[in-house]
C-alpha cells in the first residue's frame, strides 16, 4: 500500500492489485461524500436527454452546495457550457461520463520522488490546531520506519507544551527520535537543532511539527517565515517539502486556511485529514485546483494504515455518482 515511500516518484504505477485495493479503501473512506455528492445529482442523472444551459446551472448549485466551492465548479462545467454556447448537443450521460475526466484534470499531480531524495530530506508540517499535524506526523514516521528510513522527529510548536508531550510520547511508540526543548522556547532554535543532529547523525527523513497558525496570530506567521529562514541555512529547498494539513470536516474553512498559509511561506503539497468522518470531502478537490497544490495523502481513519497515499481516479471514482 505505501509504495508511495520507496525512493521514486508517484507517477510510477501501484501493481495492479494494490491499486484495486486502493480503489475500495477509497470508495469506503469517502462513502458519505459520495451518498452527499449523488443525492444532489443522483435525481438528475436519471433520465436520458439533453441538457441546456438552465440545466447546467442547476448542476452548478448543486455542486456548489456538495462543497466542490464556486470556481472549483465553474471549472469543472465550462467544458460543458462552451459546447452549449456553440449548439453542440450534450446528453446527461455524456456529462456525467465527462465530469469525471474533468475532475481529474482539475487536481495537480505530485511528480517528485517523496519523501525527497536529497539528504536530510524535511517534512515540515503547517496547519491550525486540531487539524491532526501530529498524528499525521506520526503515522508517516512510523510508515517511513517500516521502508527502511533512519527518522527524525522535531517539536517545533513550541507554543504548547502539550504539543511538545504528544510529539515525544508518540516518538517513542514508533521508535523515532525527537528533538525538544520546553514550552515558550524559540521554535526555530529546535529546529535548527534538530536540523544540525540530523546533518551529523545521517538522519534520512526530519518531520517537523509546528504550532497551530491563523492569519490573526500575527507573530506566529512571522515565526513561520523566520523558521523557513533557519532551514534555508542548512538544507537546500530540493530537500524539503512544505506540508498544508488540512481537515476535511471544515470545508470551506479549509479555502480560507490554504489562502492564508501559503501567503506566508510557499506551499508544496496538502495531506488532508478526517475524510471518512464527513459529508465535505468535495473539498479536496476545490483545495487542490484552487491552489494548483497536490494531495500527498488522504486520512480515513485513526489507525496509521488509514493515512493513505492519494490517487486522484480512486479519489474522483469515490465521489462522484457512477
Amino acid at each position: 500500500m505505501f509504495n508511495f515511500f520507496r525512493r521514486k516518484s508517484q507517477k510510477e504505477e501501484l501493481p495492479q492489485e494494490e491499486k484495486k485495493g486502493l480503489f475500495e479503501r477509497f470508495k469506503e473512506g469517502l462513502s458519505k461524500t459520495k451518498e452527499k455528492i449523488s443525492s444532489a445529482l443522483g435525481e438528475i442523472f436519471v433520465v436520458e436527454k439533453l441538457i441546456d444551459l438552465q440545466f447546467l446551472e442547476e448542476i452548478e448549485e448543486k455542486l456548489i452546495l456538495a462543497d466542490i466551492g464556486v470556481e472549483t465548479t465553474q471549472a469543472l462545467l465550462e467544458p460543458f457550457r462552451t459546447r452549449l454556447l456553440k449548439g453542440e448537443p450534450v446528453t446527461t450521460s455524456e456529462l456525467k461520463r465527462e465530469l469525471k475526466k474533468q475532475a481529474l484534470s482539475l487536481i495537480k499531480d505530485y511528480d517528485r520522488p517523496f519523501p525527497p531524495e536529497g539528504r536530510p530530506a524535511v517534512l515540515f508540517f503547517i496547519g491550525v490546531n486540531g487539524v491532526g499535524k501530529t498524528t499525521t506526523i506520526a503515522k508517516l514516521a512510523q510508515h517511513l520506519k517500516c521502508e527502511g528510513y533512519k527518522v527524525l522527529l522535531v517539536a517545533g510548536d513550541t507554543f504548547r507544551a502539550a504539543a511538545i508531550d504528544q510529539l515525544v510520547k508518540w516518538g517513542e511508540r514508533v521508535g523515532a527520535p525527537v528533538v525538544a526543548q520546553k514550552e515558550g522556547s524559540d521554535a526555530s532554535a529546535v529546529i535548527y537543532q534538530g536540523l544540525e543532529k540530523a546533518i551529523k547523525d545521517s538522519f534520512d527523513v526530519v518531520l517537523v511539527d509546528t504550532a497551530g497558525r491563523l492569519h490573526t496570530k500575527y507573530n506566529l506567521i512571522e515565526e513561520l517565515k523566520k523558521m523557513h529562514r533557519v532551514m534555508d541555512k542548512l538544507v537546500p529547498k530540493e530537500n524539503r517539502v512544505n506540508i498544508l494539513v488540512l481537515d476535511a470536516t471544515t470545508g470551506q474553512n479549509a479555502i480560507s486556511q490554504a489562502e492564508h498559509f501559503s501567503k506566508a511561506i510557499p506551499i508544496d503539497a496538502l495531506i488532508i485529514t478526517k475524510m471518512d468522518g464527513t459529508a465535505k470531502g468535495g473539498i479536496a478537490l476545490a483545495v487542490s485546483h484552487k491552489f494548483n497544490l497536490p494531495i500527498l495523502f488522504i486520512g480515513l481513519g485513526e489507525k496509521p494504515e488509514d493515512l493513505l497515499p492519494f490517487d486522484k481516479e480512486a479519489f474522483v471514482s469515490a465521489i462522484l455518482p457512477d
